[in-house]
């Protein structure tokens, strides 16, 4: 596949990010592809949970329902969901190839994201912090296809959010990741490719291709000077967003770094020196970042069950060391919260099937923690001690990602599922 001339002149500058994007850069004219947003006060389809009928039988089906809001309108499963940073609004994609931007408050559709020829796999905001930065949304699809929009002021139609660009490179979008600190776009692609690209323009920036599977998860580094990633051949890849080569590389070539089965989760710590890293046979290394040396394993998932998710958390042990707490979630069910100064187990927490997401809670309730899974339940945890403080209930298939509501700092919670409903739930008494 040919890879379009990177754009390298446009990479982030990291120490003045409110630069990365120009007055010039702005597309004059949104092109015509029939993607016009929707007004707010347009017909909405699918409203209601009293009739959403699963099973396609014609009759009604009662469940226990703790949610306080919902959103039916996929009606097929819902892989992907993001909120945004200070309003009540949430995108959802799924199997229907489409997104969708909606209100957790009260449910209301308020843009269909169309466009996609496949499903959409990946939804995103970006880290709006105000100012003259654009607010802008991207989903990413099966189809290859990476799909943008920007918020403008309502207009007499009605209308907040309009379509901006397409971006082409990936063959399947497995990820999305926004740059913490500016308006810059990286995806991971099923074809062992990563694209990064600078918006409003959708220049392409950067292609890096040092994989050999499909690039099973990434990120930027909380400080925004690197990206890390990893894929299903069992490589870990530390890049810099500026050079194609990596900085680093790990793979089950060295016997401590066994992800043979491949890596399928990772994450990093807010101080950006240290990683997680899970794979599909269950393993857990730590690794740290600045030096690419494996500084720890830990052992408290089942083998041959994949680790699904990974997480720090805020909260600290009173006098515990730097390295701070990590929670591994996986295939067996099982929730397990870490203390990296010491590489021990602190709590273990159960799911009774498959953990999907993991999501620590903000200051002031940075004990806090709540999980999702497939066994069709949410949970909130005090991570202190793991006990159990509210299961959510509402869904009737798993649960395959889900996501704190950040306008209110974390005390509602979004779920999106294999039933094709997102539900919102409190996660406060």
């Amino acid at each position: 596949m040919a890879a379009p001339t990177p754009h390298q002149d446009e990479l982030i500058d990291q120490e003045d990010a409110e630069q990365f994007i120009e007055d010039d850069e702005i597309l004059g004219e949104v092109p015509e592809d029939g993607d016009a947003p929707m007004d707010e006060d347009d017909d909405q389809e699918g409203e209601g949970q009293d009739d959403f009928d699963p099973e396609g039988d014609g009759e009604d089906i009662v469940w226990e329902d703790s949610s306080i809001q919902h959103f039916p309108t996929h009606r097929k499963s819902v892989f992907t969901i993001a909120t945004h940073s200070t309003l009540p609004i949430a995108v959802s994609g799924g199997e229907d190839d489409l997104g969708y931007l909606w209100n957790v408050d009260d449910g209301e559709e308020i843009v269909k994201l169309t466009g996609h020829s496949d499903s959409v796999t990946a939804a995103r905001f970006n880290n709006y912090t105000g100012g003259d930065a654009a607010e802008m949304v991207a989903t990413g699809g099966m189809d290859g296809k990476v799909r943008v929009w920007r918020r403008v002021k309502k207009d007499e139609s009605g209308k907040t959010w309009e379509f901006l660009t397409e971006l082409q490179g990936p063959d399947e979008v497995m990820w999305l990741r926004w740059h913490p600190k500016g308006n810059v776009l990286l995806a991971g692609s099923n074809d062992s490719t990563l694209w990064l690209w600078q918006l409003p323009s959708g220049n392409t920036m950067q292609v890096f291709a040092g994989h050999t599977g499909p690039v099973n998860c990434g990120l930027f580094t909380p400080d925004g000077k690197k990206i890390l990633t990893a894929c299903q051949d069992g490589t870990l890849i530390l890049w810099d967003p500026r050079q194609s080569t990596p900085i680093w590389k790990l793979s089950p070539a060295d016997g401590r770094f066994n992800f043979e089965n491949g890596i399928t989760s990772l994450a990093i710590n807010p101080a950006s020196t240290l990683a997680v890293v899970g794979g599909a046979d269950g393993a857990v290394r730590v690794v740290n970042i600045t030096r690419g040396e494996i500084t720890g394993a830990l052992e408290g998932h089942k083998e041959e069950e994949s680790v699904e998710d990974i997480a720090f958390l805020e909260w600290q042990v009173p006098g515990s060391g730097a390295g701070g707490l990590a929670v591994t979630g996986g295939t067996d069910g099982r929730v397990c919260v870490w203390d990296l100064s010491t590489m021990r187990l602190r709590e273990t927490l159960e799911h009774a099937d498959a953990v999907t997401t993991l999501l620590p809670h903000p200051a002031p309730n940075a004990h806090l923690l709540t999980t999702a899974s497939a066994d069709k339940t949410l949970r909130t945890w005090d991570a202190r001690n793991g006990k159990l403080l509210r299961e959510h209930k509402g869904h009737q298939g798993p649960v395959l990602a889900a996501v704190l509501v950040a306008s209110t700092g974390g005390a509602k919670v979004v779920s999106a599922g294999d039933d094709g409903v997102c539900l919102v739930f409190s996660t406060e008494e």
